[in-house]
């Protein structure tokens, strides 16, 4: 299972760190994205991580403020996200797939999903 964490209230232009740990089953061969999904809109593709780690993806919406890294030593991904806008406010949702060759965007690539966690950004 996966677990997220790390969300909460913010003001504009603060930063946070999610966590996304795998409990039970190594998460070395398995490349995990962030997704999140606002009130009223569709879940979106945020940010993904190749397996290896050596190649990342991220949304237009937030290139050059959130970066995916991963430990997988630990079996664990974050994303650090800085600058925060009232528009990255969402529930986020990290999901995971093992197989893919680069980092799939489509939610229905991702097989594993943990729970989602709020980020809700004050202007």
């Amino acid at each position: 299972q996966l677990q997220a964490s790390g969300g909460g209230l913010v003001q504009t232009g603060a930063s946070l760190r999610f966590s996304c740990a795998r409990s039970g089953r190594t998460f070395t061969n398995y490349a995990v994205g962030w997704f999140r999904q606002a009130p009223g809109k569709e879940r979106e593709f945020v940010a993904g991580i190749i397996s290896g780690g050596g190649s990342t993806r991220y949304a237009d919406s937030v290139k050059g403020r959130f970066t995916i890294s991963r430990d997988n030593a630990v079996n664990t991904v974050h994303l650090q996200m800085n600058s925060l806008k009232p528009e990255d406010t969402a529930l986020y949702y990290c999901a995971a797939t093992r197989g893919s060759i680069g980092v799939p965007i489509m939610m229905s690539y991702y097989s594993d999903w943990g729970q989602g966690t709020q980020v809700t950004v004050s202007s």
